[in-house]
């Protein structure tokens, strides 16, 4: 259980689980029906894609979590060499699936989510220590729905704003996981935006944009013209959030910072069960939408 629990986190399953949920969604909104084969196809492009920038970072990352996260500091250290030939294996994969498909322009999105994996973590840029790194994490983000949008040749409005909500929630999300590892951050000298505007501002900031990321999440359900259902659930999460928030109003007030690193670190495992519980959403919502009307490949 120490191995799986080790692995999961050496590849940041959380967020692969996010990924291909809105991939999925993406293939049928986008497909505007079901096809299992491409659904299939593009999930594994993305999710061992995403396997792979992961691993290359949580490889160059190690020291640093060590200070937030040791026990996949240690369970990276322990796997040697075979960490990086995993991580090249899920590249080599994704890539593999990606020449399948024999649209060049899946190959190219895949070749640049690598690329942006590589600058994001490898030294001399390592862009993940810099304020820059909520961008690259855009870019990354709106990747599966780019490469869904170029596999059916159907780059539009609707698919185009799909990808900005993707891409936002994805650099919003990196100031979410900054919180968490604000100490370890803070003690490699890094500049993350946390870092520059100080960890009360940073937690106050990332809450106004949390709310700030409904407008265009609501906006994306009017123009697919999504169930209900989505919509319900969209407003159960603001409330969690909202109540969450009141519960540690006071807390957030406090000088200490043993307290606001505590505040931090809470508000950040919220902030990815909601981002988990919405990707699922829109994927199920997408379904419920389009997914009754079957493609063949």
């Amino acid at each position: 259980m120490d191995s799986l629990r080790g692995f999961s986190l050496f590849i940041s399953l959380e967020r692969g689980f996010m990924l291909l949920m809105i991939t999925f969604g993406s293939v049928i909104l986008i497909g505007r029906g079901l096809c299992m084969v491409h659904l299939l196809h593009l999930g594994l492009i993305v999710f061992l894609g995403w396997c792979g920038v992961d691993a290359i970072n949580n490889i160059f990352d190690m020291e640093l979590d060590r200070a937030s996260n040791g026990f996949r500091a240690e369970f990276t250290e322990r796997l040697g060499v075979l960490a990086p030939v995993l991580s090249l294996a899920f590249l080599s994969l994704s890539l593999g699936l990606g020449l399948v498909t024999r649209v060049p322009n899946v190959s190219l999105l895949i070749s640049l989510g690598v690329l942006f994996g590589a600058v994001y973590s490898v030294p001399p840029l390592r862009l993940r220590q810099t304020i820059l790194k909520p961008l690259v994490n855009m870019s990354v983000g709106s990747i599966p729905v780019l490469i869904v949008s170029a596999f059916y040749r159907a780059f539009s409005i609707e698919s185009s704003l799909l990808s900005l909500l993707v891409g936002v929630t994805t650099g919003v999300n990196s100031l979410w996981e900054d919180l968490a590892d604000y100490a370890s951050d803070l003690g490699s000298r890094a500049r993350t935006f946390i870092i520059v505007f100080g960890l009360r501002r940073g937690i106050y900031l990332t809450l106004l944009l949390g709310y700030l990321l409904l407008p265009l999440m609501i906006l994306v359900g009017l123009m697919y013209r999504l169930p209900l259902l989505y919509y319900l659930i969209l407003g159960g999460l603001t409330l969690y959030i909202t109540l969450r928030i009141l519960q540690r109003r006071k807390h957030l007030s406090e000088k200490e910072l043993r307290t606001l690193l505590e505040i931090g670190r809470l508000f950040a495992r919220d902030f990815v069960l909601v981002a988990v519980v919405h990707t699922t959403n829109l994927m199920m919502s997408s379904y419920l939408k389009y997914g009754l009307r079957p493609l063949t490949p």
